[in-house]
């Protein structure tokens, strides 16, 4: 019999949606004793399993799940290979459109926020907003001329979320970055064409000039705010401008 357990495929969805699982009374902390060194690894894995799906927060039925793996160690499954697949399919493809879902109420709701935030901050005493959206405040203005989308500049960076989370930091990796200047978000885009070389502002970027309602997975939410400080070193003509 081919060696694939259900519970196996379930755990690699990555993905958070569905409530929180029920508990249940199956496997009471109290009712169930480990004797020996095959109880304990046993017991181990599904403490793991359980954790998994209530970090996922995944609804399941503990007692058919138990019922499942017990059936196909004993080789009476009550699903051939082709119904568990289909059932998995169906259930992966409900898991990815609830988080769709929580996905997009996420970022309508960040998005309202940093609105919010933004109408704030371009009432403090230097911030400037352009009628991109973009907002900036100079802390240290430099000289020379300013760099064009073409340029490819060199900066020392800190982004934030509106809540003071870092979520980035070249000064922290302790080397400025070099990248041409038309190839990132909207915001850096017009932001550093207004700094010359030692200039350094605080750009404050709405979602809709950054990373959009999609975010950057385990870093940036989606819909957010986002507030970097930005120090131009130096710029140079890019590859385009020099033909």
């Amino acid at each position: 019999m081919k060696k694939s357990f259900i519970i196996i495929i379930l755990l690699t969805i990555s993905v958070s949606v569905f409530t929180g699982c029920k508990k249940s009374k199956l496997f009471g902390p109290k009712e169930y004793k480990v004797e020996n060194h095959l109880d304990s690894v046993s017991y181990a894995i599904g403490l793991d399993i359980g954790k998994n799906f209530v970090d996922q927060k995944i609804e399941i039925q503990p007692e058919a799940l138990a019922q499942g793996l017990k059936d196909y160690l004993e080789d009476r499954a009550l699903f051939d290979d082709q119904e568990k697949d289909k059932v998995i399919s169906a259930f992966r493809q409900e898991l990815a459109m609830k988080a769709r879902e929580e996905s997009m109420k996420n970022a309508e709701t960040n998005r309202q926020e940093g609105e919010k935030w933004l109408a704030e901050n371009k009432k403090k005493e230097g911030v400037v907003e352009l009628p991109s959206g973009l907002q900036y405040k100079v802390i240290r203005e430099g000289k020379g001329p300013r760099p064009t989308a073409n340029d490819v500049v060199k900066v020392h960076y800190k982004g934030t979320l509106i809540d003071g989370t870092v979520f980035d930091a070249s000064y922290d990796r302790g080397e400025p970055i070099e990248f041409a200047l038309n190839q990132v978000i909207p915001g850096w885009t017009e932001g550093i064409q207004l700094m010359n070389a030692g200039s350094k502002y605080e750009l404050y970027i709405p979602s809709k000039l950054a990373y959009g309602d999609q975010g950057i997975e385990g870093a940036i939410p989606g819909g957010s705010t986002l507030i970097f400080e930005v120090e131009l070193l130096s710029f140079k003509p890019g590859e385009a401008a020099k033909k």
